[in-house]
């Protein structure tokens, strides 16, 4: 029996020989059947665009063109969406004869009669539908100020900063006007930074009078209001007339810091910052990260507001300015963090594709983008929706039990906020009149936990022209449920298959195929896989309600760690002092057991263990817990606590007397602290309150109890560059999420007692260069990742040693002795220098005539010698 087996995830090529050889199974579940001669998928010829509409900002009232050609066999339509509603030509919005759309007069009024929008053309032929990509329409657009500058007061010789703010499409050119008279854009003391903001730094006297904001596009130009700027005599100046001291020394404060910006790829940033002092501070910037900044990107404007320009995906951080007093350690610092956007494209793209009726087609297409965008299937231009036969997994649409309707064009639609971008591909469905019809009578019988033999007869009709069979099956329980298929020989009709999960029910279905065409799918058979073993144990929560009991209680295990029903609970405690172990078996149904007749202010050790009916999972660890002290005070049995999460940052706590509490409540204490965080100080309560509510939590002190932690960095490998630097390469861990992912590298010399000395390393790529590092060192290395405020364990430690740093001086003391005429002995001692280690020597020789010519013999010898 030959067999191939695929599922619907991996991207290899698998040539699949059978007795005849005469089919081809390709990306897992991808399976088509045929006489490679006989068949081929037609490239673009078909239908294309060869331009499409782009973006577009104009006026009111004017023309514009979006321009939509496609080209391909005749006769093509083309048609027109705003907003994926037809577009109804008229007089003044038609149709050029290239297929490109024309309005001659733009209009901007409210609502549906506005032409704003987003704009894309259809072409259709007897082949199918393409649609373009959106272009955005924008009618330019300037709206009064949002921010207007304000006066200010300031002191000869110290800074001034106006700001303005204003909405405009296309963005507007800003400039400032003194006295109406316009200021330059740059100077050696003032500033004009395109966001709207003036910088005047040494104000003088001079200075005072009236500042305001130009701002210009296309659509019209608008004034701000005045802000006078009202300069009052520095302190030297005072001092200076009345023989006083000089101005006194001030720290440096920043007055402007930078903010949190968003700017889209191979567009350009810019991060203010301004401060004040005395002496005048200078400004430095620098990465949070410790990476360099980007010196042929990035430069300093007027007096420390820096420019980042053409940027890439590598100037994304976190960048901080620093005001520094000269010649002192004063400083000061503040931080913004630059996001770089980028649009959608396309890293995998949908390939065409010829299927017999009745097989399957899966098309992929991955993008990538940030933020992240969102993956759409057009079919013909249309969206597809998931059925029965259609199924969409992320990035992945396919195609089961082809019907001559699903013969058209597919396109992928990546899209997000900063644009769309499409891919096609053409499924050609290939028709045969004899194929065999559906194999018969399917049974399934389960084998064990994991495997389920399925059975079936042949098709009754043409059945010696079939040359495999295609099991598919996939879990019966749940929905858009992933489908996975088998590929098997002609030579049987049975088939196990030995992947599935345990307890889970599933259903299957079989296809026969032959050269040119493919069965209908059998009728389904449901078969069920047996139960296993526990994954694992149960967590235990203990606590005490008096100094003689421990209130043991856990939460159902998940299916996919039960894997089965859990018929009983097996729960083994002891004292730590002891080895006997006691035990108690439970009921499945059971999650809490109160331990009683226990021995005050011990600790005891529980674990506990589940089972089904097939059998014991592994035991949990040990759990310890200390049962309080007795006293003959009366004092308050501990009262029932219930938890109820309100919202993200907010939980309410209600609690409930034990029955047999008999001692008098003066009044509670609630205690509570974030996991792996010290306790805070508890809350003082009256003895009538019976609930309360604990707001401006943490997000993750609720969230991190619900979610796992993501797995560790795996596959670390470390390679040593020099004496002071090694390389780390580590791979990300198989899972899936649309937030950012960020790395810690925490590094150490082996042995290190000192942990303040370990360093810790930020990045959000894959592979880092650890530099800084001790000559001729052992490290030790390990990696964790972090995303959305969770983080993974630190992944397992690789070590690397660093090579033995170059000798700085040559060796001392070299001798030669001629020995004989063609013999000499060359002799030194090691460099003169402390604690260097010598791996080996290189000697240089050479004839008189070869030493002109420069040309030397090389000889080397191990090191540590003379």
């Amino acid at each position: 029996m030959s067999t191939g087996k695929a599922v619907l995830a991996p991207a290899n090529i698998v040539k699949f020989l059978s007795h005849n050889d005469s089919f081809l199974l390709s990306p897992a579940g991808r399976m088509a059947i045929f006489d490679p001669q006989a068949l081929r998928v037609l490239g673009f010829s078909e239908l294309f665009f060869i331009k499409e509409p782009h973006d577009v900002t104009v006026m009111r009232k004017e023309a514009v063109i979006l321009d939509c050609q496609a080209r391909g066999e005749a006769p093509i339509d083309v048609r027109w969406l705003k907003n994926e509603v037809k577009v109804e030509v008229n007089e003044r919005m038609y149709l050029l004869s290239n297929g490109s759309l024309y309005i001659s007069e733009v209009e901007s009024r409210r609502g549906d009669k506005s032409d704003e929008g987003l704009y894309q053309c259809l072409a259709h032929n007897k082949y199918g539908a393409i649609l373009s990509q959106k272009a955005r329409l924008t009618i330019a657009s300037i709206s009064s100020f949002a921010l207007q500058p304000t006066s200010i007061v300031v002191t000869e010789g110290s800074v001034a900063r106006f700001s303005c703010k204003v909405s405009a499409h296309p963005p507007p050119i800003i400039t400032w006007e003194f006295n109406r008279i316009t200021l330059p854009l740059t100077t050696e003391r003032i500033t004009v930074l395109p966001s709207g903001v003036l910088q005047i730094y040494g104000v003088s006297r001079a200075d005072a009078g009236n500042y305001r904001c130009i701002a210009t596009n296309i659509a019209s130009r608008r004034r701000s209001s005045e802000a006078t700027l009202t300069v009052t005599p520095g302190v030297s100046s005072i001092t200076f007339l009345r023989n006083a001291s000089p101005r006194l020394p001030q720290r440096p404060r920043i007055i402007a810091a930078p903010q949190n910006i968003s700017v889209s790829l191979h567009q350009t940033a810019i991060l203010e910052c301004m401060a004040t002092g005395n002496p005048r501070p200078i400004i430095s910037w620098s990465r949070a990260d410790s990476k360099s900044i980007d010196v042929y990107n990035t430069k300093v404007l007027g007096n420390g507001n820096l420019i980042i320009s053409d940027i890439k995906p590598q100037h994304g951080g976190v960048y901080m300015c620093r005001a520094t007093t000269p010649g002192t350690r004063n400083y000061t610092v503040a931080s913004a963090n630059v996001t770089v956007l980028a649009s959608p494209s396309l890293v995998e793209w949908p390939e065409s594709l010829t299927r017999p009726r009745a097989g399957t087609a899966r098309f992929v297409c991955h993008a990538e983008g940030f933020p992240p965008p969102q993956i759409t299937w057009l079919k013909n231009g249309e969206k597809v929706h998931s059925n029965g036969r259609i199924k969409m997994y992320s990035s992945k649409l396919v195609i089961n039990q082809i019907i001559p309707e699903d013969d058209a064009i597919y396109q992928c639609q990546a899209e997000s906020e900063l644009g769309s971008v499409l891919s096609m591909a053409r499924l050609i469905v290939v028709m045969s009149e004899d194929r065999p019809s559906a194999p018969r009578d399917i049974r399934a019988e389960t084998v064990s936990s994991a495997a389920i033999l399925l059975a079936w007869e042949r098709p009754l009709y043409n059945s010696d022209k079939v040359i495999a069979y295609s099991v598919h099956y996939m879990k019966a329980q749940g929905l858009n449920n992933e489908e996975y298929q088998v590929v098997i020989g002609n030579d049987t009709t049975r088939y196990i298959i030995d992947d599935l999960d345990p307890a889970c029910n599933y259903t299957f279905y079989v296809v026969a195929y032959m050269p040119m065409g493919a069965s209908r799918m059998s009728d389904n058979v449901f078969q069920h896989t047996l139960e296993d073993v526990p994954l694992r144990a149960p967590e235990l929560s203990l606590t005490s309600n008096s100094p003689r009991d421990i209130q043991v209680s856990w939460q159902p295990l998940p299916d996919k760690l039960s894997r089965g029903r859990v018929s009983a609970y097996r729960l083994c405690y002891r004292t730590s002092s002891e080895s006997a172990v006691s035990q108690r078996e439970l009921p499945g149904e059971k999650t809490k057991l109160l331990l009683e007749n226990l021995h005050p202010d011990t600790i005891y050790l529980l674990r506990i263990a589940a089972a089904t009916n097939v059998g014991w999972g592994e035991q949990s660890a040990w759990t310890s817990h200390r049962t309080p002290k007795a006293s003959s005070a009366r004092v308050p049995l501990a009262p029932e606590l219930r938890l109820e999460p309100l919202n993200c940052t907010t939980i309410s706590v209600r609690w409930q007397l034990a029955p047999q509490n008999s001692a008098g409540v003066q009044g509670f204490k609630l205690f509570y602290h974030e996991e792996s965080q010290p306790e805070r100080s508890p809350l003082q309560l009256r003895a009538s309150d019976n609930a309360h509510t604990i707001g401006g939590l943490g997000e993750s002190s609720v969230r991190d109890r619900l979610v796992p932690p993501p797995p560790p960095p795996h596959n670390v490998n470390a390679r040593t560059n020099s004496s002071t630097a090694v390389y780390l390469q580590w791979g990300r861990p198989a899972f899936t999420s649309r937030h950012a992912v960020n790395y810690t590298v925490r590094c150490n010399p082996v042995g290190l007692q000192n942990a303040s000395l370990v360093l810790y390393l930020q990045t959000n790529v894959q592979n880092l260069q650890v530099r800084g590092l001790e000559p001729n060192t052992k490290y030790e290395f390990a990696i964790r990742l972090h995303i959305d405020q969770l983080s993974s364990p630190w992944s397992p430690v690789v070590y690397q040693t660093t090579f033995p740093e170059a000798p700085s001086r040559p060796p001392s003391n070299v001798k030669v002795t001629l020995i004989e005429d063609d013999t000499a002995l060359v002799s030194w001692k090691l460099p003169d220098e402390p604690n260097v280690a010598v791996t080996y020597y290189t000697i240089l020789y050479a004839s008189r005539k070869a030493w002109i010519a420069g040309e030397w013999q090389v000889l080397q010898r191990e090191g540590e010698e003379d």
